[in-house]
């Protein structure tokens, strides 16, 4: 039990202290307790906490959204809602505004949250779909995500045998698979998909929730490759409160406007006091220039695992601070070296379909010496699993 927090450090109810590498599973880009980000939240709260969504917005929301779409390369419109999950839901009800097709292909392996329109396209496990299949949309069509070249050749074949059939108004997808076990696809992967996705008139919808604003080393990972139609924001985004985004090309989001009202709103979606948290994050992740910062030290990491790891026959991969350790087919072995770790003082969590991999997702703002540490108390771990 967590008792409170500041920079990459916790504490437990008892006062022990521990090193975050899960930063609220890779929400807290810049850490616990920022000053910025304490001094945000405090002026606003003397000044708005509620204003009235898009009838009559707050300032900070009006000002979020205009530097949330100049992020965007062209001309943006964007909407706020209050999860990754609504982010996800307002990209698919965009796709499908402008489409008129219902289809999504998704990914095995993939996480968009639980809502009900991201549940369905949701390939990470058939457990979390299941008690609901009758609750469902049928329109999800799941493709294996590419890990290499070799299966890459497989996925967009079956991505185009999709798309030829003219039912397909989505193609989601995550720039590097989170949950699914941090996995890097080819570097081809997403500009292919982007032209697939063109030739038959279907909207690319990159989930950057977790891997954007800085966290893989990039304030947007598909950016580099590929410009998607829609892009989702979350996580970080809000410092720490429940914020997320949609941002996509401005004719495309022209799609809302209908003759009669058609809106992806909630009542705290936008709330001022999570977008003047957002905007100081954004202060922050570009001010320090956290998303250089972690493109250098997430690769000096790397490299000292992969010495830590190469004896045992495991392996790491990642982009910056977003890091997964691979401990082959071992269904829960992450579950174990999670608990090993924790017992050495450090804060981490699992991906992979069979919770095979040990996720790090520490804040970007981390002091370098934690990092240096950490492979040494992961050597220690790894002794006391194989014991």
């Amino acid at each position: 039990m967590l008792s409170r927090g500041l920079g990459a450090n916790v504490w437990d109810a008892d006062g022990n202290r521990y090193v975050d590498f899960a930063a609220g599973f890779g929400a807290l880009l810049v850490g616990h307790s920022h000053p910025a980000i304490v001094a945000a939240v405090r002026s606003q709260s003397e000044q708005l906490l509620l204003a009235l969504g898009d009838v009559f917005p707050a300032d900070a929301k009006v000002e979020l959204l205009e530097r949330l779409t100049a992020l965007y390369p062209g001309p943006a419109q964007g909407i706020l809602a209050q999860s990754g999950s609504d982010a996800v839901s307002a990209a698919l009800k965009t796709a499908l505004l402008v489409t008129g097709r219902p289809g999504v292909i998704a990914f095995g392996g993939a996480y968009h949250g639980l809502g009900y329109g991201p549940m369905a396209a949701c390939g990470l496990r058939e457990s979390y779909r299941e008690p609901f299949a009758a609750q469902l949309g049928r329109h999800v069509r799941f493709v294996p995500y590419p890990s290499n070249s070799v299966v890459l050749a497989e996925t967009l074949q079956l991505v185009h045998a999709e798309l030829v059939q003219g039912t397909v108004g989505a193609v989601l997808v995550e720039p590097i698979l989170g949950r699914g076990g941090v996995v890097v696809p080819p570097p081809e992967f997403l500009p292919e998909l982007a032209r697939l996705t063109r030739e038959h008139s279907a909207l690319l919808v990159a989930d950057e929730i977790w891997t954007g604003l800085g966290r893989c080393g990039e304030l947007a990972r598909s950016f580099s490759s590929c410009l998607p139609d829609l892009i989702c924001f979350g996580k970080g985004l809000g410092g720490g409160l429940p914020l997320s985004a949609v941002i996509g090309r401005r004719e495309l989001m022209q799609a809302w406007q209908r003759p009669a009202e058609v809106v992806h709103t909630a009542t705290f979606a936008g709330a001022p006091l999570a977008c003047s948290a957002a905007l100081a994050t954004l202060n922050v992740i570009e001010r320090e220039q956290l998303a250089e910062r972690a493109s250098s030290l997430g690769a000096q990491l790397e490299q000292r695992l992969a010495t830590v790891l190469a004896p045992h026959g495991f392996s790491v991969r990642g982009a910056g601070l977003m890091i997964g350790i691979d401990l082959g087919p071992r269904p829960g072995a992450a579950g174990t070296l999670m608990g090993a770790l924790l017992r050495r003082g450090y804060l981490t969590t699992t991906g992979g379909g069979q919770r095979e991999v040990l996720v790090l997702t520490p804040p970007l703002v981390i002091d370098p010496a934690l990092l240096i540490d950490f492979p040494i108390a992961l050597s220690s771990a790894l002794a006391e699993v194989a014991s």
